[in-house]
C-alpha cells in the first residue's frame, strides 16, 4: 500500500463532545446557578422552571440539563454552594474560639451569625438568604435533606459549645434557642420584614447596624433565664 493511501483505522479519531456544550462557556454552570437562585428565591421550587431558568440566561432547557440534569439537582447546588461555605466557615471560627481563653456567649453568636450576614451585601447573597428563608415552604424531603447536609455537623458543634458557657440551660432549651437565633436573623436577611415600612430611608440606611442588633438580640436570648 502506497503512503498516499489510508484506511480508516489510519485517520485521526473524531473527538466526541457531549451534546449542547456551547464552546468558551466554561463559567455557564456559575451562571445557571447565580440565575437559579435569584429565581428559586423569589418564586419557590415550585413556581420555578428549569426552561425559565434557560430562557433567562437565553439558552436552551436542554443545556441546564447537561449541566445539573434535573430541577431537584439544581436547587441542591444552588443550596450547597453558598450553604456549605456558611458552615464551613461557622467551624472555622469555632475552631479558633476553642483556643481562646476568656470567651463569652456574644463571641459565639458572633461566630455563629457573621458568616451568613457577610452574604448581605451583594444581590446573590440576598437571594441565597431569602431562597434559606423561604426554605421550610419547600418540598419536606429536599427541604430536611439539605439543611441535615449542610448545618447539622455545625449547628451540634455550636450547641456544645454554647452548653459549656450556659450549663444551668438544658439541651433542649438550648436549641430551642438556636432555633430562634436562627429564625431571627433569616427574617431579619431575607428582605422581607417590615422594617422598610416604619424607616422611611433607603435600604442602606435602614439595615445600618442590623448585623450588630442581631448578635445583641441573640446574645441576650441566650443567656435570659431557664423558664423550666
Amino acid at each position: 500500500m502506497s503512503n498516499s493511501q489510508t484506511t480508516a483505522s489510519d485517520k485521526p479519531a473524531r473527538r466526541t463532545r457531549r451534546p449542547g456544550r456551547p464552546e468558551g462557556q466554561t463559567n455557564l454552570a456559575d451562571e445557571i446557578l447565580d440565575a437559579a437562585e435569584i429565581m428559586f428565591a423569589e418564586l419557590g421550587y415550585s413556581g420555578t422552571t428549569l426552561r425559565q431558568v434557560a430562557e433567562k440566561l437565553g439558552v436552551t432547557p436542554a443545556m441546564i440539563a447537561y449541566y445539573f440534569q434535573s430541577k431537584d439537582n439544581l436547587f441542591r447546588a444552588v443550596f450547597l454552594r453558598r450553604g456549605q461555605g456558611i458552615s464551613d466557615s461557622r467551624m472555622e471560627r469555632l475552631s479558633e474560639l476553642e483556643g481562646k481563653p476568656g470567651k463569652i456567649v456574644e463571641d459565639l453568636v458572633r461566630a455563629f451569625i457573621e458568616p451568613s450576614a457577610r452574604l448581605y451585601g451583594d444581590q446573590q447573597g440576598r437571594a441565597f438568604l431569602r431562597l434559606h428563608a423561604r426554605l421550610h415552604m419547600e418540598p419536606e424531603a429536599l427541604s430536611f435533606e439539605l439543611r441535615r447536609t449542610v448545618y447539622n455537623e455545625s449547628t451540634r458543634a455550636y450547641a456544645r459549645a454554647f452548653a459549656e458557657l450556659l450549663p444551668q440551660l438544658s439541651e433542649r432549651e438550648i436549641y430551642q434557642r438556636m432555633s430562634l437565633l436562627i429564625g431571627a436573623y433569616l427574617y431579619a436577611f431575607s428582605g422581607t420584614s417590615r422594617l422598610g415600612e416604619f424607616l422611611v430611608t433607603d435600604e442602606g440606611e435602614s439595615t445600618r447596624g442590623l448585623t450588630e442588633n442581631i448578635i445583641a438580640f441573640g446574645t441576650a436570648g441566650m443567656m435570659s433565664r431557664s423558664n423550666v
